[in-house]
Parts: C-alpha cells; sequence; structure tokens
C-alpha cells in the first residue's frame, strides 16, 4: 500500500489542518441540507474495518510527526457505538502519541448514544465534536432541511460539553435569507448561549451550484444578503451570544471581515469593529477571494 485509502472529497475543518485525515465513513448519513453539496454524489457508508485497519497502520508508520487524528466524513459520531470503541482502540494501540481525535458528529448521532457512551469514547481519546447548529431558528432549520429544532441542537450540543469533550459549534451567516436575517441572527446567538460551546465558528453562505437553494436563489424564492448585510447580521448575532468562555471565530475563508474573539472580554471590541466597517471604514474582503 502507497497510501491512505480516500474516497471522494475530503472535508475537515480549519482547524485540523495538520491532523491525520482518516476516512471511517463515506457521505453524510442525512445528506438532505438544502445549501450544502459536499457529500451529494456519495451513499453514506461506514468503510470496512480492514481498510480502516490498514490507513491505521500506514499513518502508525509514516505519519509520526502529526499528533492529532480526525475522522471522516461527514458524521462518523453515527457510527455504531462497538465499531467506533474498536477504531479508538486501535489508534490508541498503533499511535500511543496522539493527543486528541476530533470528529464531526450531528444532532442524531449525537443523541443516539447514551452518556455512558459518549464518556467511553472520551476516555478513548475523542476529545472534540465539530457539530454544525447552522442557525438557531425554528424556520430557517426547516427551510434548509436540517432533521432537528433548535431545541434538540441545543440538547446536542450540551451533551457533548457534559461528556467532557470540547465543542466547535458551526453556524452560516446568510442562511435565513433576507426574509428572516436578524431573526435569524437572534435566534442563533440565544442558542449559542444556551449551549454555551468551546469554540463558535461562522461561516457566510455561498451558493453551491446544483444545490435545492441555487434553485430557490434563481427562481427568486430565496433573496441573498449583500456583505453589508451579511456584517449586520454577524453584530445582531454576535450581540445576542453570551457564552462564559471560548472563541468566537468568523474567520472563514467564506467571511467578508475575518474576526477571532476571545469571548466575553473581546465581546464589545468587535462589536465596534463591526460598526466601524459598517460605517465604511474597513475594506472587506473581495468576493473572488472567498472560499469554502
Amino acid at each position: 500500500m502507497d497510501g491512505m485509502h480516500y474516497e471522494g472529497l475530503i472535508y475537515r475543518p480549519p482547524s485540523e489542518a495538520d491532523s491525520i485525515l482518516l476516512q471511517v465513513t463515506v457521505g453524510c448519513s442525512h445528506n438532505r441540507c438544502t445549501f450544502c453539496d459536499s457529500y451529494r454524489g456519495k451513499r453514506f457508508t461506514i468503510k470496512d474495518d480492514a481498510t480502516i485497519d490498514a490507513d491505521i497502520d500506514y499513518a502508525s508508520k509514516n505519519l509520526r510527526f502529526l499528533k492529532r487524528v480526525f475522522l471522516i466524513d461527514g458524521d462518523a459520531l453515527i457510527i455504531p457505538q462497538q465499531r467506533l470503541l474498536r477504531i479508538l482502540t486501535r489508534i490508541r494501540e498503533k499511535m500511543p502519541w496522539v493527543e486528541r481525535v476530533g470528529i464531526y458528529g450531528n444532532a442524531k448521532g449525537i443523541l443516539g448514544k447514551s452518556d455512558e457512551q459518549l464518556a467511553a469514547l472520551r476516555g478513548l481519546g475523542l476529545g472534540i465534536v465539530y457539530f454544525g447548529l447552522e442557525s438557531g431558528d425554528t424556520l430557517v432549520l426547516k427551510e434548509v432541511r436540517k432533521g432537528h429544532t433548535p431545541e434538540r441542537m441545543i440538547e446536542a450540543g450540551r451533551k457533548i460539553l457534559a461528556a467532557g469533550m470540547k465543542l466547535s459549534v458551526m453556524v452560516i451567516l446568510g442562511i435565513g435569507g433576507r426574509q428572516r436575517s436578524l431573526e435569524h441572527a437572534r435566534a442563533t446567538g440565544k442558542a449559542l448561549s444556551a449551549i454555551d460551546p468551546n469554540y463558535i465558528g461562522v461561516l457566510t453562505l455561498m451558493i453551491r451550484p446544483g444545490t435545492p437553494l441555487d434553485a430557490q436563489v434563481r427562481g427568486g424564492r430565496f433573496e441573498l444578503l449583500t456583505p453589508r448585510e451579511m456584517l449586520e447580521e454577524l453584530r445582531e448575532m454576535l450581540i445576542h451570544t453570551n457564552i462564559t468562555r471560548g472563541l468566537f471565530f468568523a474567520n472563514h475563508a467564506s467571511n467578508y471581515l475575518p474576526l477571532k474573539i476571545r469571548m466575553p472580554a473581546d465581546k464589545e471590541k468587535a462589536v465596534q469593529m463591526l460598526d466601524i466597517a459598517l460605517n465604511g471604514q474597513t475594506v472587506l474582503k473581495p468576493e473572488w477571494m472567498r472560499a469554502l
């Protein structure tokens, strides 16, 4: 074998850039969100043990300089508990130097595991879960076909934290369109406050060709926000986000104004920066520089 086994395009959070990417699932078990095309051509499957074992063996021999592992694809946390325990045990046995294992999780995968099961995963090195909330607004979540209510999403997020893992929550500016912009911003801030995660990652909506949301935009059923309106939405969301500690990142490649805010200490300063930008005194990132 001359490398790791990967199927299709691979996605990982920016903070996992220096991690061993171990593909344990292909695709996303939900795969219905109107804005996402990340896993659209992939039928969700869990990879067989032999392939996963071979990749762990390869990484243990060739990637010893990397201290973290990230399990991909979309929501690997939905893997049945015994198989997930087996994967984590094998990582620990073959790569004892690994400091942390990370994973994508959705509400179904998280809520499908008991507190004891999550604690067992934590005990075997699962240290962080990346969770796509997208919005805290009931109507927006229903419209984008996320599959859960804000209440269930909050419950899932809090469950990860209660298990002693770190939680990084992703939300999307502009996902409510012009119709629900401020409602989306306020409800998302309130949901983030209720979860109180370690990290918040704010992305800005980018329309992917061929998605249901793309069809809605072209059909005039979804109005996109201007860069200025995106900043207004971010300001409103930030004002309504009250977390006890953690980082609020709006520095993803899709964002117009990169911000990294230590909460709650830097919140006021960040709101002032947004006000300066809204007054036209800050140069925003041009459209061609934005990326997923």
